[in-house]
């Protein structure tokens, strides 16, 4: 067993897509704006730098699996809900008292095939994927068992 785990963000590729993060300087950003308690909890207590995660874009004619980034720095208080200009500004949260988490991720790579949504649905294994059970959650836990089986489909080798 590893010693560390896995996740699956989504991201509207209109609003930030892996080429995003990809582009950014040392293809790392911040993992702002998440407004759900459950996965501002996962965000806050249990995604640690190291994580895996599977980048996933969501909300376009063909959602898949794109790519994998890695943490590179564990929850902290997501400072966009303190600034009124920014769009995701909470007016409850406060530096003293934050309300809402990030973590910043860094690009690993792009797959080789995305592995989309309907594909994902064929497949038995990944049944209890927390994304195939009309999850909306953006920030879900992924089992290591899916994730080598969703590499494998992506045609990544030594996963």
């Amino acid at each position: 067993m590893s010693n560390h785990n896995y996740w699956l963000f989504k991201s509207e590729p209109s609003s930030f897509s892996l080429d995003d993060l990809k582009n950014r300087p040392d293809a790392t950003e911040h993992w702002d704006g998440v407004r759900n308690y459950q996965a501002r909890n996962f965000l806050r207590d249990q995604i640690k730098e190291g994580d895996q995660v599977l980048f996933y874009h969501s909300n376009i004619a063909e959602p898949a699996v794109v790519g994998i980034a890695e943490v590179v720095k564990g929850g902290y208080p997501d400072w966009t809900a303190f600034d009124p200009g920014n769009p995701h500004f909470d007016p409850r949260s406060a530096p003293e008292k934050p309300t809402w988490y990030m973590v910043d991720v860094r690009f690993v790579r792009e797959l080789p095939r995305p592995v989309t949504l309907s594909q994902l649905k064929t497949i038995p294994e990944l049944a209890g994927m927390a994304l195939l059970n009309r999850s909306r959650l953006s920030v879900q836990p992924v089992r290591e068992e899916e994730w080598a089986e969703i590499l494998r489909l992506a045609g990544v080798d030594g996963t």
